[in-house]
């Protein structure tokens, strides 16, 4: 059902946890399943230095909380909203995430609004 890849990370995720007074805090939640995913990142010359997430789910939303915050780091927050889905399909060898696309979406664009609150732009 699952591929290697995405058994691998679910059986050994990275950058779990919580960043303490983080830059920006993002949480998403799948209405249907119950599965959330709260994202925590610290910000570097505007651009994404340090991500780590916190889920509750199943594989899929394991693996898509570590695979976020992998291809995030490096990244404008403005830039991440923009390709976020596609670059998480890619990150886990092309499985069909569709089930969080729209909630991972709407997690970036509330860590945009926060981020940009928090830094007092308008």
């Amino acid at each position: 059902m699952y591929n290697q890849k995405i058994m691998e990370i679910f059986a050994n995720p990275k950058n779990v946890g919580m960043i303490k007074c983080a830059a920006g805090v993002g949480e998403a939640e799948d209405n249907v399943c119950g599965d959330v995913i709260k994202v925590y990142i610290n910000l570097e010359d505007g651009a994404i230095s340090e991500a780590k997430f916190k889920a509750f789910g199943g594989v899929t939303t394991i693996a898509c909380g570590y695979a976020l915050t992998e291809v995030i780091k490096g990244k404008f927050v403005e830039e991440v909203a923009e390709s976020v889905s596609e670059d998480i399909v890619t990150y886990l060898a092309d499985y069909p995430s569709d089930k969080l696309y729209s909630e991972i979406m709407a997690l970036f664009k509330k860590q945009k609004k926060y981020v940009a609150k928090k830094n007092h732009r308008f």
